[in-house]
């Protein structure tokens, strides 16, 4: 079942499993405050366990870099807006993997990582990626990185 993500209150629904849960939370609620504001999109996510056609196409782009999760992947949000398909994965350390792929230019398409307050950088990307601070109301101190998607999806 869809939720809808209300960066006014925050909730802690479908992410109670999670040992960093009011950051991972917080963090889910800074991306809908994002999508909101410049996009007027209401930012919907879904269960994991109801999305594999999501989970299967952000792990296809993650194999350019020969990265696989540990973690378990929580929920999953997909949609387009302008012309820019998003794709989200909220897994259960805290970590959200996104991405942002431009429909009809080839040069802007990247994953994102963003890193919940208090949880560590996963084993996957320690030795890959240098992570960058930001501070966020919602969210805390997040830590972010990125790579620039190669192949067509």
């Amino acid at each position: 079942m869809s939720y809808i993500v209300d960066f006014k209150n925050v909730s802690t629904v479908g992410l109670e499993s999670s040992p960093v849960v009011e950051a991972l939370a917080g963090l889910r609620a800074n991306e809908a405050r994002y999508f909101m504001n410049k996009y007027e999109h209401e930012f919907t996510v879904v269960p994991a366990n109801e999305s594999q056609e999501n989970l299967d196409y952000v792990n296809r782009i993650l194999q350019e870099r020969d990265i696989s999760f540990a973690a378990k992947p929580l929920e999953t949000s997909r949609f387009q807006v302008a012309n820019i398909q998003f794709t989200y994965v909220f897994y259960e350390d805290g970590l959200s993997v996104n991405v942002m792929y431009t429909v009809d230019d080839a040069k802007k398409r990247a994953v994102g990582f963003k890193l919940s307050e208090g949880m560590e950088i996963p084993k996957e990307l320690e030795t890959k990626f240098k992570f960058a601070r930001q501070k966020s109301k919602l969210a805390g101190t997040i830590r972010g990185s990125f790579f620039v998607i190669k192949g067509q999806y």
